[in-house]
């Protein structure tokens, strides 16, 4: 009967957590992981995979970060500040600067009390400066290396304002500069409230210091928390105390101490909280079955607030004055500038704040729990709600402090009220809020609301097995008031404004493709044929020429079902192995085995059945940032691998369990709630190349070769699906749509190249020419060739692809294809 929404404050943890820890408690022995014995190491070892873990779940691993177990994000901030190499005052060389932004946490401010103490200057920057700040140009300050931290939220816990992830490679870079001094920059980024609802890229978006709480995650354990260290600066941490746990070795009677090697054990004073680590492992196992990942949560809960935030702005009283006033950064347009937080004081028909107490009682009469105040965060309440630096220090003097309930001082508000959505909010929690509000506020001849253009939050289906977004299809018609009074609320795409429900990766698929386009006479007229079909089945091997293939869920059926791993698990591609082009595997589907040849070796062959049973270990790996569930095929083909490349490696396939979730795109243009299933492939499902393309292409590469390329040679080294024999070279990037037989296309962009291209895919040698070629020849730009996403089937015929069949393309209207590829270089692998 409780409607929680203090999600930001901590989330709630669900049963099957507390469950799956006690049942793990119940049925293992835990020791002192500082001890030698068998239940000592396998607290250890559960702890260092539980630390693996928190690394993946922020895509990025043991090589860049170190991952330091506190109480919880406070403690994290204090070892920053008890640790960063600051250079004080009164020093022959530059001091140090403290710079933090405004609008962040108690915590983090309370860091300068550190500082101070070591004679390092803090110095608040408002966040309209920062966006005025400049990058630092004079040569010699360049060379100065005086650390400098600047600290920032990921999210305002205040507002739920997002602030620009790029920030942290501009200051890192001096493109920004927060404050006008020589010196070198680092980044901590305040992960708190952020990554309770959205996902973070640490491989992208790479900070210093990232401190964590993992309750506001979990809402189980409390009282542990993280700080990912950058490993580029652990080594220059300093410390002074040593607890249990920490010294290699020391003296008692001397002032002897050598610290362990590894930072984390140098930083974790004491016995960590080991119990608490091991149920962080239930943790991420819950969250990603309850969800479906990050992705799914950011998206659920951002339409549940963009949903209230929509239908709170709009409510009026008779005379049309506003029920609410909302103290915003942003729009609610989209989920990028925007977390699950909307914070706002209640107004009367006069304009009048009514007091956050006196919301807080009747909102508790309700069974509504909101957050009240100013959340820990008084530079963002003073931004906001206006508040002077004398003010605050008068609302002291009358009796006011921090978390009390004195909301209103010579009538001005001193806080006000905060709402936020977790995973588990359901659409009716936003009912009921929204029901409070105008129950208390309007009266009730008030009648009817027109909610039909608002109804829906969110417009992509979610499987049905996460239950707690299913609740949000489910709406109630309960709330009422009149159409005069809310005037007009807007149409629905107004309220959606440019917002849509995130693609998952969808960055990497923009085309924008018009749904009235036509097709377009092209010059001549003449007709354009499939001429080539290739499937790779081992990504990065050598391609498997057909003349027709069936089509699956995928793509080609078997095309890049395999891939070639290290003994870490990492995917090896040509470009750290070009040996594996020599690697020719090919299907036959009557016998159902895949055949794997290779000179000077036997050939060997694997069974095209998915052997996904007990007996295969499904793991995840990744494929150019995307998860994916794997198994291994076994020892006997990872030993001729091995043999072969001259190297341990292994021969692992993707699962085809149908829970599994990781590897799909949408994509705008096919049918909407569609997610578009992927294999080992890094961008699309298909890759089509132009012959006339490749010809013009050859033409400038043979006036910079002694000898010309081969065609055959130069098509097999863009290794596409699909080659094709179009009259005029790249008006393939012209288009939209296509359809080959029965089969339907979409466009999603073209492909940017990589220095693959640059292998001769017969010998495995590298000529780097063709890269530079390519780039002299396009502009310096290195597009060839188009990514195609199936279209759904609207035809009886057998999805098979045949060569020789007619390829009808529809012309896209005035829209350049933007790559798919962001600053990272794709290739088809």
């Amino acid at each position: 009967g409780i409607t929680y929404l203090d999600h930001a404050g901590s989330a709630l943890f669900p049963e099957s957590l507390l469950k799956a820890f006690t049942d793990d408690l119940r049925n293992n022995v835990y020791g002192n992981p500082h001890s030698q014995n068998i239940s000592s190491k396998l607290t250890y070892d559960t702890i260092e995979h539980v630390r693996y873990r928190i690394l993946q779940h922020f895509h990025t691993t043991a090589e860049d970060y170190t991952i330091i177990f506190t109480s919880g994000c406070t403690a994290a901030l204090k070892l920053i500040a008890e640790s960063f190499p600051w250079i004080p005052e009164s020093t022959k060389q530059p001091s140090s600067r403290f710079c933090y932004l405004t609008d962040s946490h108690t915590s983090v401010v309370g860091m300068r009390g550190i500082t101070a103490s070591m004679n390092v200057l803090s110095v608040p920057i408002k966040p309209k400066e920062i966006l005025l700040a400049k990058s630092r140009s004079p040569a010699e300050e360049q060379n100065c290396t005086t650390p400098h931290l600047f600290s920032y939220p990921a999210q305002s816990n205040f507002s739920g304002t997002k602030y620009p992830l790029s920030w942290i490679q501009d200051i890192k870079s001096g493109k920004l500069c927060p404050i006008k001094i020589p010196g070198k920059w680092f980044v901590l980024l305040d992960a708190a409230s952020y990554v309770s609802t959205s996902p973070l890229d640490l491989g992208v978006h790479q900070a210093d210091f990232i401190p964590i709480s993992f309750y506001k995650i979990f809402g189980f354990p409390t009282g542990l928390g993280a700080l990912l260290v950058n490993n580029r600066i652990a080594p220059l941490l300093r410390k002074a105390y040593f607890g249990g746990g920490t010294a290699a070795a020391y003296l008692a009677g001397e002032d002897f101490y050598f610290p362990r090697k590894s930072i984390a054990e140098r930083f974790e004073d004491g016995t960590v909280s080991f119990l608490d680590i091991i149920a962080l492992k239930h943790g991420f196992d819950v969250l990603e079955k309850l969800t479906g990942g990050m992705e799914k949560i950011q998206q659920h809960t951002f339409a549940l607030a963009h949903y209230t935030y929509t239908v709170l702005s709009n409510l009026k009283y008779a005379n049309g004055a506003p029920v609410v006033r909302i103290y915003s950064d942003t729009d609610f347009s989209s989920p990028d500038v925007q977390g699950p937080i909307i914070n706002f004081n209640l107004l009367d028909e006069n304009g009048e704040v009514l007091g956050f107490s006196q919301v807080d009682n009747m909102a508790s009469l309700h069974n509504i729990h909101v957050r009240t105040g100013c959340f820990c965060n008084t530079g963002a309440c003073q931004m906001h709600l206006d508040i002077s630096n004398e003010d605050i220090q008068r609302n002291l003097q009358a009796g006011h402090v921090c978390g009390d309930n004195i909301d209103l001082v010579d009538g001005r508000p001193t806080g006000s009220v905060r709402i936020s959505f977790g995973y588990m909010s359901t659409f009716e929690d936003a009912q009921t809020f929204l029901n409070f509000i105008i129950a208390t506020r309007l009266s009730k001849s008030d009648s009817e609301i027109p909610f039909q253009s608002v109804t829906k939050p969110m417009t992509e289906s979610v499987p049905d097995d996460h239950l707690p977004f299913n609740n949000a299809d489910k709406l109630p018609p309960i709330l009422h008031i009149s159409d005069g009074e809310l005037r007009s609320i807007p149409s629905e795409t107004e309220t959606t404004g440019s917002w849509q429900p995130p693609e998952p990766a969808a960055e990497s698929i923009r085309a924008a493709v018009s749904e009235t386009a036509v097709p377009t006479c092209r010059k001549g007229g003449k007709p354009i044929t499939l001429t080539k079909i290739y499937l790779y089945p081992i990504k990065s091997c050598s391609a498997f020429e057909v003349t027709e293939w069936p089509v699956g869920n995928q793509g080609l059926l078997y095309d890049r079902n395999w891939m070639v791993v290290n003994q870490n698990g990492v995917c090896m591609t040509q470009k750290q192995e070009p040996r594996l082009c020599l690697v020719n595997p090919s299907i036959d589907l009557k016998q159902k085995i895949m055949v794997i040849q290779a000179e000077g070796m036997d050939p060997i062959s694997v069974p095209l059945e998915d052997n996904t049973g007990k007996e295969a270990v499904i793991c995840e790996s990744k494929v150019c940032s995307h998860r994916v569930k794997t198994y291994d095929c076994g020892e006997r083909i990872a030993g001729w691998l091995s043999t072969f490349l001259g190297r341990p490696c292994r021969l692992i396939r993707q699962s085809s369990d149908i829970k599994s979730k990781s590897h799909q795109k949408n994509t705008k243009g096919l049918s909407s709630a569609t997610s578009i299933s992927l294999s080992l492939v890094n961008e699309a499902q298909y890759l089509l190349i132009n012959v006339a393309s490749i010809l013009q292409l050859k033409e400038h590469i043979s006036a910079r070769l002694k000898e010309p390329l081969e065609i055959e040679e130069l098509i097999r080294r863009f290794r596409a699906n699909i080659v094709i024999s179009a009259p005029e070279s790249f008006e393939e990037e012209e288009w939209a749509e296509i359809s080959i037989g029965a089969l339907q296309f979409q466009v999603v962009g073209p492909c940017s190249r990589c220095q693959i291209i640059c292998i001769d895919q017969q010998s495995g040698e590298r000529n780097k020419e063709i890269l530079q070629s390519l780039s002299a020849a396009r502009g310096r730009k290195t597009n060839f060739g188009i990514y195609l996403m199936n279209q759904p089937l609207c035809s009886s015929f057998s999805d098979i692809l045949s060569v020789g069949s007619q390829v009808l393309p529809v012309l896209k209207e005035n829209t350049e294809i933007q790559s798919p590829t962001s600053s990272e270089e794709k290739c088809s692998g």
